[in-house]
């Protein structure tokens, strides 16, 4: 029996209704890899910066890099002109063949704002919808967005852009429930998320405050729409796309998982990759009960056999022990 899609992004059919949200600095091949492994739906870059690619910048490359077994690819990329996205996109993407291009509206970083790039274009709807307009009638791809409610609690313009992404093309829109202004502070809010949904006929995404299996379907619930996305509760709990809470996941998974994922890291990174490392295996061990001297010291190697020595040797004294009591 085939398996029936839970929705589709224009023709690429998306089975799941969890997805791990792109985050700069975060989703890189190996994270994205590792959660595509344990469920998320769809794999989303971090965004690609367009002038890094028009000016040939070496850093960019990695930031799309994938696998196969990855697919289906987002290509998120952020750029503040229509004929910017375009520009790069079209050296881009015959690259890179991603299965759908994502158009990062929502970055909210002081530098994305000062180039009028990220959620600064929430300001400019006609800019928006120009983009989308020139990105659809250049690429095959189906071409979606990622917004913010509006710029500020003044400026609550989301079903604006909403519906000039769709006349204009878009396919899929996801929507973090906060404004730029907000950041990451405060609750997300669902109930504008569920306006979007009911003005629009494409596929709407909820990102915010997707933190516990329980959030999944009330986010759902409250805000009507077909996927919800996870950023950062995903850092410390990939297991989050099996179902599965922090607290739910055995200390021996969570073992395995942190050396596989250091493993990626190190042949993705070259040695470099120990130390990248770092802010993943520190939120892995937030669960645990562990000393600061204890966490500053695997924090402080920077070689794999040490690392992969000194995490097993934590585990068997401070975590392994506990985990048997429960």
């Amino acid at each position: 029996m085939i398996e029936k899609p839970t929705f589709m992004i224009g023709p690429v059919p998306i089975f799941g209704d969890l997805i791990l949200a792109p985050m700069d600095g975060i989703t890189d091949l190996p994270f994205r890899g590792l959660c595509r492994r344990l469920g998320s739906a769809i794999s989303v870059t971090e965004f690609i910066n367009t002038l890094d690619v028009l000016e040939n910048h070496p850093r960019y490359p990695k930031r799309h890099a994938y696998e196969p077994s990855h697919r289906p690819l987002s290509l998120q990329l952020l750029g503040d002109q229509p004929e910017q996205f375009l520009s790069a996109a079209l050296q881009l993407v015959p690259q890179v063949q991603p299965d759908i291009i994502d158009i990062n509206l929502g970055c909210q970083s002081k530098n994305v704002i000062n180039r009028g790039a990220g959620a600064a274009l929430m300001k400019q709807p006609e800019t928006i919808a120009e983009i989308f307009r020139v990105m659809t009638g250049n690429f095959p791809q189906p071409i979606t967005g990622k917004i913010r409610l509006g710029w500020d609690e003044d400026a609550l313009n989301y079903l604006e852009v909403a519906q000039a992404i769709q006349e204009s093309g878009g396919a899929m829109l996801a929507v973090h429930g906060r404004t730029r202004k907000q950041a990451y502070r405060g609750q997300a809010r669902w109930e504008p998320i569920r306006e979007i949904k009911a003005a629009l006929t494409i596929p709407v995404i909820s990102n915010g405050d997707v933190r516990t299996v329980a959030d999944i379907e009330h986010i759902q619930q409250l805000s009507g729409c077909d996927a919800v996305m996870s950023g950062r509760a995903a850092i410390g709990n990939p297991w989050l796309f099996q179902r599965l809470d922090r607290h739910e996941v055995p200390a021996q998974m969570v073992h395995e998982t942190i050396l596989e994922h250091l493993n990626a890291m190190v042949s993705f990174y070259g040695g470099s990759g120990v130390i990248t490392f770092r802010k993943f295996l520190k939120a892995y061990l937030s669960e645990y009960d562990l000393s600061r001297e204890t966490l500053l010291m695997l924090l402080a190697i920077n070689t794999t056999q040490n690392l992969i020595d000194g995490i097993g040797e934590v585990f068997d004294a401070y975590i392994y022990p506990v985990q048997s009591l429960r």
